[in-house]
């Protein structure tokens, strides 16, 4: 799991001059901001979408918030809309639902792995 504010730079995801601001911001000030996109950085460019053993998806929820019940939500290869100045909402659990549906759904799993999709509550506002 990640967040929507790290980019997945395999897409060139476009972003505002002003996010890129903040962002800039965070990578100083918090370190696991940082950690967040190393860490998906290594599993893009040293491990790669087709290694041998190895297979990966990276979740990037936009605000998470507690829910006690799945709901709807959706995913997207990007943020649909800015992870600063407009996040959306996804629940925990539904976060967590997703994941495990990453495991036991073969063609979700084909769907986006080696993909760090985005995941928002159908109703986020």
């Amino acid at each position: 799991m990640n967040t929507s504010g790290n980019s997945n730079r395999d897409l060139n995801e476009p972003i505002s001059f002003a996010q890129k601001c903040v962002i800039s911001i965070l990578r100083l000030l918090l370190p696991p901001h940082v950690d967040n996109e190393k860490a998906a950085d290594y599993l893009r460019v040293k491990i790669g979408q087709n290694h041998k053993f190895i297979n990966w998806s990276v979740v990037r929820p936009d605000g998470l918030i507690n829910q006690d019940i799945v709901t709807k939500y959706e995913t997207f290869p990007s943020p649909t809309r800015s992870a600063i100045f407009n996040a959306g909402k996804i629940s925990r659990i539904n976060v967590a639902h997703f994941m495990v549906n990453l495991i036991h759904n073969d063609i979700l799993w084909y769907n986006w792995k080696g993909q760090m999709p985005v995941i928002y509550n159908k109703d986020s506002e």
